[in-house]
């Protein structure tokens, strides 16, 4: 690469002041940075070298950019993405993708046609336990998967507290957005959009107004049926902990993030290595180390992936792309339709809606 990538990083908040620190050790990338919080960008501005906006479009309108790494609230997305993406940028978008899965699926369908790199953070996707449970469910040595359990909990609300975005539902907060759709993620990822989602309650624990704990029921045609369990009001994991369970009709397999465990009836040609019994992989022998770590090398790896499509341009493939984030959206969509209604809700057909002016202003929130 002759020159180094120039990324803009947006919204300075707690994953987004990790990005810009990932992104600004990374060698190759040279990082501006923008918030609407004046006292962020004062406080980092005394301290940092890089350049730092108040306001997104004047970043846009001021700086050579390559891409933008959008780590904003949920509902500021798809007009930043879209702004991005028509100025011709690479863009990566935190997670959830868009509040409304019609503007995931047309910002996906922009970015194809502008042949930009287009990724969204589900960063358990990177995690090398995943990573190992994805690569032998597909070459079929455990057999057809007849269940799946998907759970996370995690401690983050715990008792009656003030309201913030992540808390709003206006916003893309609770614990469907926020946490849910993880597992929901890994589980568009090993089987794509289920056909129809059931049984789905979306409980409020602590929280006013919003939910602390999802469940529901997924279902493929020709394919499993998956429990999703998910609860951000549990104290005794000292911070989020992920899991996937599947049995097959040869066996079965968990992964987290720690480690891969898999259990085989009979030994199966397409997985040499693993004989009958239990096989344990540990995330430490599944991944790479990487060349700057905070938080873990999932977050590190999924950027690293980004800024190297970025730089040999054209719409490199990433692991989730908007597309694929594009059916984690449909999936959680149905789930809430499936929990107002009480019905079962199958997935809905695939539209576009067109593309909607660009509105400027979007910075009228408090990192």
């Amino acid at each position: 690469m002759d020159h180094k990538v120039r990324i803009g990083v947006v919204g300075l908040g707690k994953m987004g002041l990790s990005h810009f620190a990932m992104v600004n050790a990374h060698p190759q990338v040279e990082t501006i940075a923008c918030d609407g919080a004046g006292f962020m960008v004062d406080v980092l501005g005394r301290n940092l070298e890089n350049t730092i906006y108040r306001d997104y479009d004047t970043m846009l309108d001021a700086e050579r950019l390559d891409a933008v790494v959008i780590a904003t609230p949920s509902r500021l997305h798809a007009p930043m993405t879209t702004a991005a993406l028509e100025r011709g940028l690479h863009v990566f978008c935190e997670k959830p993708f868009c509040l409304d899965w019609a503007d995931s699926e047309r910002l996906a369908t922009l970015a194809a046609d502008k042949a930009r790199v287009a990724q969204v953070g589900y960063h358990y996707r990177y995690v090398g336990a995943f990573r190992e449970m994805k690569r032998i469910l597909d070459t079929g040595a455990l057999g057809r998967i007849t269940h799946v359990l998907a759970e996370a909990y995690g401690p983050v609300v715990l008792r009656p507290k003030r309201s913030t975005w992540r808390s709003q539902k206006s916003e893309g907060g609770g614990c469907l957005y926020d946490y849910a759709a993880h597992p929901v993620n890994l589980l568009n990822w090993f089987f794509g959009t289920p056909a129809q989602a059931s049984g789905s309650v979306l409980t409020p624990i602590f929280s006013d107004g919003i939910d602390d704990q999802v469940t529901a029921t997924l279902g493929w045609d020709e394919g499993p049926t998956a429990q999703l369990s998910v609860n951000w009001s549990d104290e005794s994991h000292r911070k989020m902990t992920t899991r996937i369970t599947m049995i097959g009709t040869n066996g079965r397999i968990f992964a987290d993030r720690q480690e891969c465990q898999v259990y085989l009836r009979a030994p199966d040609p397409a997985l040499p290595g693993f004989e009958a019994g239990w096989t344990v992989k540990y995330t430490t022998e599944l991944t790479e180390d990487p060349w700057f770590y905070l938080r873990g090398e999932e977050y590190s790896a999924q950027l690293a992936d980004f800024s190297g499509a970025v730089a040999e341009g054209q719409g490199k493939a990433v692991e989730n792309d908007f597309a694929s984030a594009a059916q984690t959206d449909r999936t959680m969509a149905m789930m809430i339709e499936n929990a107002e209604t009480g019905q079962p809700v199958g997935a809905p057909p695939v539209t576009a809606r067109p593309t909607p002016a660009r509105k400027r202003g979007w910075f009228a929130w408090k990192a």
